[in-house]
């Protein structure tokens, strides 16, 4: 065996259905397990490609360039201390005979045996070359660690034939094949040994059959098994025969997310695609198209068409199945006939559901429970209301609007069809709203409720949207702080972590539309927010410490998403003031400008310094008496602040903070000539009061925008 011995080699473990969703990240885990291995060991040549394989019964990797055995390796094992092994007469003592044969050095010339020094003592190291590691043992410890660092959803128990071996895997093993170009190597894997037999298509062939070599592995399984492979390839073939259905029958597939991921799922489901065409009678179009289209997708794995032109829901379908036929007369009938009855239940829920009005609908939330510690859904909808009244009426909204939207925002859950599609909370109440007559920005609201951010600037025809989505935002903060179940590390049950970053976006987006103003600090703020929401729970109800840790965590929130986009030192001086939620990103944007002054190095260490000096300071400062003034830096610096004082402040007005910034870059001359000529820590207690009043009245000056002393190298 050679280490110039370089083929290429392919493993394939056969399986029964592995689970969809999970398994294009299993083909990529598997085929990266054994790439890292075999690369640890010195078994794959430069330029190796790897091609890792998935179908819905087999995981697989082919490497273009494998070594039959590694190259020779140098070693070199640092032993013990010389005193320790070698005797007297520089013999081996027992201690180093024991080290050698342990190392498998048991013959090694001790003469041979070099002395390295640590600085303390000498040790005896050994040096010298040894063979590379063989494939067939590179191979099977690369299969071992694959397997058992798979990223397995639920892993199963299962016995192998001989009746009392059990096996932990995620689906059971049915097959290993193994070959270097055309040598089987011989490994085993999940009570299997490594040959050279293929099985394909579970109905299209019926007959297992042998694979020579291993680049011949797609291609064979392709003509003989009636087997796509690669998961990508099978992926292109689809989405191709998709698109060619669709455009046959004047249909689109849609653009949602949904298209995507439903892709990839029936990738995983199949291992020979044929696209067919399916329909549903056109009366089930009176049916919110939602519902519709998550039963085919969700249920069926089917893919909706839609009217290029309008976007409106078709009765076609597109059907992904694993059997390719002449005649699919059966297969196309048989789908038909499964959908039927579920669109048929959906019709029915939607008759039935809109029988009564959605209104009437809330006593029935009084039943249902919100939390066992924060009362029923009825309870949690008075607080909403009371809060998205409060929101609308600070804002100039239209309060009533608010309140409607928000009394009627639960209200489907009592409904059958939410029942049936609890992933479409809101949707279906959107539609009920519309049926009883509901204004059109109530049911806005109602369809928007349950979206994760706000992403376009608030109108005024979405002003009642945005006031229940940070009511109830608000509301869920609050309340579920409240109970202790703040999130911890990975775990976030109620999503509190995406409510915050709802609210952000809220403040963002009312901002964006002229709602709230830069130069302003409301008329909403987050504190007033949160104050409202603690008020719904009840006196006493909820500690001033809870609204204290929200508004921190929220701050937390803005500063984890604006660090990606800008300097985190900018963002820390920023939102160590805890500023009008909707000005952060602009205060932000101001301080990155202010950091490219050559000022503002000088002027931020000056401000930490006097951070530090007024921490000294016994009690508040008070105003600084000029009568006080001994050196002429006092005064310069005093005269400074007296005349940029009223810009900043004009500045602030306009809500331009990067030139309230830039005015500072003014006093740089006055600030360090203050503190190269002046002694702040005077021995006289009213000279030195005095000149701390004076800096306190600068370090206010320099702090309105953000506190600057963060920007401090």
């Amino acid at each position: 065996m050679s280490a110039q011995d370089i083929r290429p080699l392919l493993i394939e473990l056969f399986t029964e259905e592995l689970p969809p969703k999970a398994l294009r990240k299993l083909g990529q885990a598997f085929a990266e397990g054994l790439r890292a291995s075999l690369a640890a060991n010195g078994l794959l040549a430069e330029n190796c490609d790897v091609t890792p394989y998935a179908t819905p019964r087999r995981l697989a990797a082919l490497f273009s360039q494998v070594r039959a055995q590694a190259p020779e390796q140098t070693y070199a094992e640092k032993l013990m201390p010389a005193q320790i092994g070698l005797a007297a007469d520089g013999t081996a003592t027992p201690a180093l005979v024991k080290k050698l044969a342990a190392k498998g050095l048991a013959d090694i010339d001790l003469a041979t045996l070099a002395r390295e020094s640590d600085g303390k003592q000498d040790y005896l190291v050994a040096r010298g070359t040894a063979p590379g590691i063989a494939l067939a043992e590179g191979l099977q410890q690369a299969l071992d660690a694959s397997l058992a660092a798979l990223p397995i959803p639920k892993v199963m128990r299962y016995q192998l034939d001989d009746g009392h071996t059990t096996v932990r895997f995620v689906r059971p093993a049915h097959g290993l094949v193994a070959l270097h170009d055309t040598d089987i190597v011989p490994v085993t894997a999940l009570g299997l040994t490594a040959g050279r037999t293929l099985r394909g298509h579970r109905f299209l062939s019926k007959h297992a059959f042998d694979l020579a070599a291993a680049g011949d592995y797609a291609q064979l399984l392709a003509e003989e098994g009636h087997v796509i492979v690669a998961f990508d390839t099978r992926r292109a073939t689809i989405e191709a025969q998709l698109q060619t259905q669709a455009a046959r029958l004047g249909g689109s597939l849609g653009t949602d997310p949904e298209v995507e991921s439903l892709l990839d799922e029936v990738t995983a489901l199949v291992e020979w695609p044929t696209v067919y065409a399916g329909e549903f009678e056109e009366r089930f179009l009176a049916v919110p198209q939602e519902c519709l289209i998550l039963t085919m997708r969700l249920n069926q794995k089917y893919f909706p068409l839609f009217d290029p032109a309008s976007g409106k829901l078709t009765h076609r379908f597109l059907i992904v199945s694993n059997m390719s036929t002449k005649d699919p007369h059966n297969i196309i009938e048989g789908n038909q006939r499964v959908v039927r009855p579920r669109l048929a239940d959906a019709e029915f829920f939607f008759q039935t559901d809109r029988k009564t009005p959605l209104a009437s609908r809330n006593a029935q939330l009084g039943s249902i429970v919100y939390h066992n510690k924060l009362g029923s859904q009825l309870e949690r909808v008075e607080r909403v209301r009371a809060l998205a009244r409060f929101a609308a009426t600070t804002l100039g909204g239209d309060a009533r609007q608010a309140d409607r939207a928000a009394e009627l925002a639960k209200a489907d859950l009592s409904t059958l069809m939410v029942g049936e599609f609890p992933e479409l909370q809101g949707v279906i109440g959107a539609y009920y709203a519309t049926g009883d007559g509901e204004s059109p920005e109530v049911v806005r609201a109602l369809r928007e409720q349950y979206r994760i951010r706000l992403d376009a600037p608030v109108d005024r025809d979405g002003l009642t949207a945005a006031v229940l989505f940070l009511a109830e935002r608000a509301e869920t903060l609050v309340g579920i702080w409240s109970i202790g179940q703040a999130p911890t590390g990975e775990r976030d049950p109620f999503g509190l972590r995406r409510a915050a970053q709802g609210i952000i976006s809220a403040f963002e987006q009312l901002a964006a539309g002229g709602w709230l103003k830069a130069a302003e600090n409301g008329p909403l703020t987050l504190s007033d927010l949160l104050a409202q929401a603690a008020a719904g729970f009840g006196e006493g109800r909820v500690a001033p410490a809870v609204l204290t840790e929200v508004r921190d965590f929220i701050y937390e929130r803005v500063r984890n998403q604006l660090a990606g986009e800008f300097d985190r030192s900018a963002v820390d001086a920023v939102i160590a003031l805890q500023p009008p939620l909707h000005q952060v990103a602009a205060r932000v944007r101001a301080v990155v400008s202010f950091l490219a002054l050559p000022e503002a190095a000088s002027l931020a260490a000056a401000n930490k310094r006097i951070g530090n000096l007024l921490k000294k300071a016994e009690g508040e400062p008070g105003d600084p008496d000029a009568s006080r003034y001994v050196e002429a830096a006092e005064r310069s610096l005093a005269e400074a602040v007296d005349t940029l004082q009223p810009q900043a402040d004009a500045c602030l007005a306009a809500g331009d903070f990067g030139a309230a910034l830039s005015t500072l870059a003014q006093a740089r001359g006055a600030v360090d000539a203050f503190f190269a000529d002046v002694m702040v820590m005077a021995d006289d207690p009213d000279v030195r009061a005095n000149r701390l009043a004076l800096l306190a009245r600068l370090h206010r000056l320099m702090n309105q925008v953000a506190d600057i002393s963060r920007l401090a190298q």
